[in-house]
């Protein structure tokens, strides 16, 4: 088997090196890994490529991470979704069987899951017809618990790889040791996001040689403790019990299968098809 190594937060990420080294001493004997992941930052990318129309090549670089010498490890110039593309049509060798998204620092749960870069690049992977996990951790100003979400992936893979093609896990882990950590449990993806409120502040700017002004300003965020268990319970997961950020509120990992773009063929789906189609003059 192979597997591919990505992430959002950069190749030079600790997430990615401890997933990496995790996934090394657990599979290097028997399967092949290799890294390809962005040179920088690309977090909340979601599945995005980039203006890839504009660039008639990809750069990337080989580099090193210490302790992993064993494996390739490529900086590509671009987003994890991008990564797992040129990956799956032989930019680095053979196809992946498998691809491994972060460890992100911050958890990817509720509506956010929808735009995290860590997220995107499994979901990419799925269009590819591979299996795909991704892996985030709760945030925590001080140790960050590697080894809590290193030891879940570990004894997921081996089942992973036995799915149906393109099914993909949300796994996402508490901010806790791994003594600590009450087990694994599914959580629904919820509809909490990451952005809590907002607040607005407007600044009238006269645009010279035009009759009307300009509106300009800031908006500032509050964001949401999304399971890094530093802050207090949120309202909303009150009102979801069996959601992944219930879950992870009450010290539990959460293990999601998600998929990405697929038609709807839901009644509802249907629904809206037929009736704009009618609109539209389209009888069959």
């Amino acid at each position: 088997m192979r597997i591919l190594i990505t992430n959002d937060d950069g190749v030079f990420a600790p997430g990615i090196e401890a997933l990496a080294r995790g996934l090394l001493g657990a599979f290097g004997e028997e399967h092949e890994l290799l890294v390809a992941a962005p040179l920088t930052d690309w977090s909340g990318a979601s599945s995005a490529v980039g203006a890839v129309w504009d660039r008639e090549s990809i750069p990337f670089e080989s580099v090193d991470i210490p302790g992993l010498s064993r494996i390739p490890v490529y900086a590509v110039d671009g987003p994890p979704a991008l990564c797992v593309i040129l990956a799956c049509i032989g930019g680095f060798g053979p196809q992946p069987d498998l691809v491994v998204s972060g460890i992100n620092h911050g958890v990817n749960i509720g509506r956010s899951a929808l735009h995290s870069g860590t997220v995107g690049a499994a979901l990419t992977a799925a269009q590819f017809g591979l299996r795909a996990l991704a892996v985030s951790v709760g945030w925590h100003k001080e140790d960050v618990f590697w080894d809590t979400a290193i030891d879940l992936v570990t004894r997921i893979v081996p089942g992973l790889i036995e799915q149906e093609p393109r099914t993909v896990l949300n796994l996402n882990v508490p901010a806790v040791s791994p003594e600590g950590l009450k087990g694994v449990r599914h959580g629904n993806l919820g509809t909490i996001g990451l952005i809590r409120s907002v607040a607005r502040e407007n600044s009238a700017r006269p645009v010279e040689g035009q009759p009307i002004d300009r509106t300009s300003g800031a908006i500032t965020l509050t964001i949401r403790d999304m399971g890094g268990m530093e802050g207090g319970r949120d309202e909303r997961v009150e009102a979801e019990p069996t959601s992944d950020a219930a879950a992870l509120h009450e010290g539990w990992a959460s293990l999601t299968p998600i998929v990405g773009v697929r038609e709807d063929f839901s009644e509802a789906g249907q629904a809206a098809l037929k009736t704009a189609l009618a609109a539209l003059g389209v009888t069959s």
